[in-house]
């Protein structure tokens, strides 16, 4: 998994591609009774104006301003006569965004499409303790853990906040947590590295039926070969969360 997608906000993008491709996969590899699709929840988020990196792929100005040639006035205008103004006190406004998050059914379509198994790539909003997309994410988080479907969780975020366990999560960047609908609240994490070959995912279904491997790293390649994010990935400088020494090492033309 290459950090530098999370880090450089190509995020969004990233996200709905390899929900997509994983789509196109388990459609391609389940029996015939089950379907793959797409969901979506949608919720009001507050934005920080102040986070650059968060407002550069949200907003777009409706209206620009361009400069023009010619005399120009800076400054407040005011009459001599008139007393000193107070100086301005810098503010940002409270703006809010309509935030879409995609995720995976796969439906039982020979028993009025009963949704056997819920996929769900993790975003940051739903790492952000606090904001919407934390409680959205919780609630359909506690459904799945109570039995209602088997359920997959893939966290390919190194930023945000994990959610609280019972145990220790594993000291890894990235982890796929599996739950079976007959084992639940129980469930098994599979730690996951930059360093390494994403894991493959064990995708439940309705015993008798086999479960299905889904080759995770497979996924990720052909999402990152059909994109063109390598001018914007600039490996040179540095990101937040800071890479290990052992992650620097597997940049691209590193010593």
């Amino acid at each position: 998994m290459d950090p530098f997608i999370e880090a450089r906000g190509l995020w969004t993008d990233f996200h709905d591609s390899l929900i997509a491709e994983l789509r196109r996969t388990l459609n391609s590899q389940l029996p015939g009774r089950y379907e793959a699709l797409i969901g979506e929840r949608t919720y009001i988020d507050v934005v920080d104006t102040t986070d650059a990196s968060r407002t550069e792929h949200v907003f777009k100005p409706d209206v620009r301003i361009d400069g023009r040639t010619g005399p120009t006035q800076t400054g407040w205008q005011r009459d001599e006569t008139q007393a000193i103004l107070t100086a301005p006190v810098l503010m940002h406004p409270e703006l809010r965004a309509e935030e879409t998050e995609t995720y995976i059914e796969v439906r039982d379509a020979d028993s009025t499409e009963r949704v056997v198994t819920c996929i769900e790539v993790l975003s940051p909003t739903n790492k952000r303790p606090g904001g919407p997309g934390w409680g959205e994410y919780e609630r359909k988080r506690q459904l799945m853990f109570q039995g209602a479907a088997n359920f997959v969780e893939i966290d390919l975020l190194r930023g945000g906040r994990r959610r609280g366990m019972r145990e220790p999560w594993p000291k890894s960047p990235y982890y796929v947590l599996v739950m079976r609908q007959a084992e639940a609240p129980s469930c098994h994490v599979f730690p996951a590295f930059t360093t390494e070959r994403l894991p493959a995912i064990p995708i439940p279904l309705i015993p008798p039926d086999p479960e299905l491997l889904c080759d995770l790293q497979s996924i990720v390649d052909a999402v990152l070969a059909s994109s063109r994010y390598e001018r914007r990935l600039r490996y040179g400088e540095p990101i937040e969360p800071p890479l290990s020494a052992a992650e620097r090492r597997f940049l691209p033309n590193a010593n």
